[in-house]
């Protein structure tokens, strides 16, 4: 009796909550609609657009607040000048910098991504920010793309599924998420005026599913409109994408924003969707959106029933985030704790012959590499961020392990100036010696070390993971191969651990003792690193993207797909004709991976029992279910990966496609059952010609396993 007495009571909680936020959305239309009928026409258009680099106007005479934004999604950007991107040089605006969106991806936790967006947000609000610019969950269609780092991989389930929580956690506190950039920014040359072409099933399949689960799952309240077109119009004023899909198909209330500087005039921003304009050159009221929008509504050649539909999304946006008395927390502890475990927990464990973790009792251990020392928070762009300390991979190993002798060598200079305006860098990162003398420091130094490790990788300076322009080679800069090359020679126990936002080759993994992905890991960098070098925590990342082992093994052959050329009219063109086929659905075909989607190696082992479906026929939904047991002498985490296969189909379709996941904790010998529940959404195909979902009747296989190409059971079913 108890029993159904608490589950009546958890029924009424529910309910309960649902109807107070039933009540608060009415609220807020009710107001809506009142601040409308009351507001000017001059007042209407002020809302529109930008008076600052990073606010809109409010309406002062009816008590409505400015509209303030900014920069994310790994920490809240330190403010600019009114006028001008340069540093506003606030001593009060040094944030908790987060591990980059890719890490987030890597940990394949939902749970964590809610903690990560309501942790952020928690600054964004402290700092008083009505829109935090991010997530970003544009498709890794190829390694060089300059922005890899900020999104979260290459399946559209894996970006939708922590994108829709990420969302939850940053709008828990009143802040909006502004998703980003809507659609089909997959790369940075020419991301100002390149025009997509891509079929309406690729884009369905793959580039639209994460947006669509953060605005339907998620509930976010404003989208970013990319720079680039698609099928001939800039996305900031496409009516397809913003019109017919996102507010039409989807339902999506919430406003569309422009990427600063990315509306091009008056007639498509105003017809094509646009709700607010930031960023365009020129004085604030020339925008496009501001007295030139106005005249054309005077002169009756727009309408003004669309005007009033983008004043309601202002203004719901603006209600939607007020503080109502909560200040939010800045700098917690709690914050940075957050930082250090989502770091922790998605560094990913590429090959370990034993080496790691590292033993506590290490008389000597050299540390390698530029990226030991370099700060990584600063870069990048955008997400350039300032804070208060980032501990370096050196400082992390050293605090780490206070007995041993930590002995540092440059290795390899990147010739590069740290980006961005803080340096917060406690060594010394010029360099005058030639890379020989460098080399030669470190082969002395690694002869009687109890452990080498090796920090190298990218950087986010241009062309290493930075806004605005892509990668220029796949391969790692500054002569690292090399030299890692010469250092395995001589200890072919070395540990090496890639900072990177993006894939990249790695032709000396076999010769080394380890390789680790370690992402750009924010505020937290060393500690979160040396938690997992030193066994304090046991690594459970997977990667969210393949590593191909080179890009001619990829899917973009021409270039025409990548990186596009001029047209006779001298218009970019991209074309995406390797279609549904990005990522591993490319490899699952042709092989040439090196590490897969979805890989990741723990210091425990894991077995895998046989799946099981709840019925051999399907109607609408169908659990699969597989035992989980931890086999090791260690507690650690899997992530169990469900992937579908369309055995029958009418049309080309992947060998398999992930449709589920589960993060799965457990002790030594403890088991644990993994269970998914699919609908017929996870056997569905977009059908461009009929404009809908279809499954088809016909078998299918559920395959579950440790990543793409360690399928470890699978279960056949039929869709009745």
């Amino acid at each position: 009796m108890n029993k159904v007495l608490g589950v009546l009571s958890l029924a009424c909680v529910l309910l309960l909550a649902g109807c107070k936020a039933a009540d608060k959305r009415a609220d807020i239309e009710k107001e809506v609609e009142e601040v409308l009928a009351q507001m000017t026409l001059d007042e209407k258009i002020a809302v529109l657009h930008a008076q600052s680099k990073f606010s809109a106007r409010g309406v002062p005479r009816l008590g409505i607040p400015e509209l303030w934004c900014d920069d994310g999604p790994h920490g809240v950007r330190p403010d600019t000048f009114w006028d001008k991107w340069a540093s506003a040089g606030q001593t009060n605006d040094s944030c908790t910098a987060y591990p980059s969106l890719t890490c987030l991806a890597a940990s394949w936790n939902r749970d964590l991504a809610y903690r990560y967006g309501r942790s952020v947000g928690e600054e964004a609000r402290y700092r008083k920010k009505n829109v935090l610019l991010g997530p970003g969950v544009n498709i890794c269609r190829t390694p060089l793309n300059g922005r890899n780092f900020e999104y979260m991989g290459e399946d559209p389930y894996l970006a939708g599924e922590l994108a829709a929580r990420y969302v939850q956690g940053v709008q828990s506190n009143k802040v909006a998420a502004c998703v980003k950039h809507f659609a089909l920014n997959n790369q940075e040359c020419h991301r100002m005026d390149g025009n997509v072409n891509v079929d309406d099933r690729t884009l369905y399949e793959i580039y639209l599913p994460a947006f669509k689960k953060a605005v339907q799952q998620g509930g976010a309240w404003s989208i970013m409109a990319a720079y680039n077109q698609y099928d001939g119009a800039f996305a900031c004023h496409n009516a397809r994408l913003i019109k017919d899909i996102l507010k039409g198909e989807w339902g999506f209330d919430g406003a569309a924003i422009s990427d600063w500087g990315g509306v091009h005039d008056t007639e498509g921003a105003a017809r094509g969707g646009l709700d607010i304009e930031f960023g365009t050159a020129g004085a604030y009221n020339d925008y496009y959106l501001a007295e030139p929008y106005k005249a054309r509504i005077v002169s009756g050649e727009l309408s003004e029933d669309e005007l009033n539909d983008k004043v309601r999304r202002a203004l719901r946006l603006n209600f939607r985030t007020r503080a109502d008395g909560y200040s939010g927390s800045f700098l917690s502890p709690e914050h940075t704790a957050d930082s250090r475990r989502i770091g922790g927990e998605g560094i990913v464990l590429l090959r370990n012959n034993g080496v790691l973790p590292l033993a506590g009792n290490a008389r000597k251990i050299v540390v390698l590499g530029e990226n030991a020392i370099r700060p990584m928070v600063v870069g990048g762009s955008s997400s350039s961020l300032k804070t208060q300390h980032e501990i370096s991979p050196l400082q992390g190993i050293r605090d780490a392990f206070p007995e041993a002798e930590v002995v540092y060598c440059r290795t390899y200079y990147s010739g590069m100036p740290t980006p961005g305006s803080y340096n917060y860098s406690q060594y010394d990162i010029t360099e005058t010696r030639p890379a020989g003398e460098l080399l030669t420091e470190a082969l002395a130094a690694v002869e009687d070390a109890d452990y080498v490790i090796f920090v190298g990788g990218l950087n986010k300076n241009e062309t290493q993971d930075c806004e605005g322009e892509d990668r220029l080679s796949y391969e790692l800069p500054f002569g690292q191969n090399a030299i890692i090359e010469r250092l395995a020679a001589v200890r072919p126990d070395l540990v090496f651990v890639n900072i990177s936002g993006s894939p990249v080759a790695l032709p000396f993994a076999e010769k080394v003792g380890a390789v680790v992905q370690a992402w750009y890991l924010g505020s937290e960098t060393g500690n979160a690193l040396a938690d997992v070098l030193s066994g304090a925590v046991n690594p459970s990342g997977k990667l969210p993207f393949s590593f191909p082992v080179s890009l001619e093994e990829g899917p973009l052959k021409t270039e025409r797909q990548y990186p596009g050329s001029a047209d006779e009219k001298g218009v970019w063109q991209v074309y995406y004709e390797e279609g549904i086929y990005v990522g591993y659905r490319w490899y699952d075909l042709h092989g040439g991976v090196q590490f897969p989607f979805g890989y990741g190696l723990s210091y425990t082992t894991f077995e895998y029992g046989q799946a099981k479906a709840s019925a051999k026929v399907m109607k609408d939904r169908l659990t699969v279910s597989i035992p989980l047991t931890n086999t090791g002498d260690r507690a650690g985490a899997e992530v169990v990966q469900l992937y579908i296969a369309d055995e029958e189909a009418s049309v080309d379709r992947p060998v398999k496609e992930l449709k589920g996941f589960e993060k799965v904790w457990l002790e030594p010998g403890e088991t644990k059952t993994v269970s998914f529940t699919i609908g017929r959404d996870a056997l569905s195909f977009f059908d461009a010609s009929r404009h809908e979902w279809v499954a088809e009747p016909g078998v299918f296989k559920a395959l579950v396993g440790a990543s793409s190409a360690d399928i470890r059971s699978e279960v056949e079913f039929r869709l009745k």
